[in-house]
């Protein structure tokens, strides 16, 4: 939950986050909402957009809510109508350091992936792999992401 609200606030931060590439055209969105993988009832995983909010306690109550009501239900929770929605993913069973994919023309929203951190002496590690289409934005953008997230993970600690 730390993580999907430390990205939707790095987002926030960058105009281009609010823009998504679909077919030829620029949709422009007034939301940002962080996409999550919910492991459901099933034993099956289905998927649960939160949207983002400056407030910590209040994103925090809705991704309890509504991850608990996606894993009951077994229903996705998709806000993709009303807010720009960066999809992120947690493989918490691996350590990576990349994941590749290739844009199919159907999922062009920014993602974010993880696996397990590390420990190296005193400190821990999480290392994140970044997708993005070039319509939306450029490495500048993505760059000025990254740090943003960094300084509000940072920003979370103190």
């Amino acid at each position: 939950m730390l993580l999907d609200y430390c990205i939707g606030r790095a987002a926030s931060q960058i105009k281009e986050f609010y823009i998504l590439p679909v077919g030829d055209k620029l949709i422009q969105y007034d939301a940002i909402a962080v996409n999550t993988i919910v492991k459901n009832k099933n034993n099956e995983v289905s998927s649960c957009d939160i949207r983002q909010s400056t407030d910590l306690d209040i994103f925090n109550l809705e991704y309890l809510t509504y991850t608990s009501q996606v894993a009951e239900s077994c229903t996705d929770r998709d806000l993709s109508e009303e807010s720009m929605v960066i999809g992120t993913s947690a493989i918490i069973d691996t350590e990576i350091d990349g994941a590749v994919g290739m844009h199919s023309g159907i999922f062009n929203n920014p993602f974010i992936i993880w696996g397990k951190y590390r420990k190296k002496f005193l400190r821990y590690y999480l290392p994140i792999s970044f997708q993005f289409h070039h319509t939306q934005m450029d490495g500048a953008h993505a760059g000025r992401f990254l740090a943003n997230l960094q300084n509000e993970i940072k920003l979370l600690n103190n």
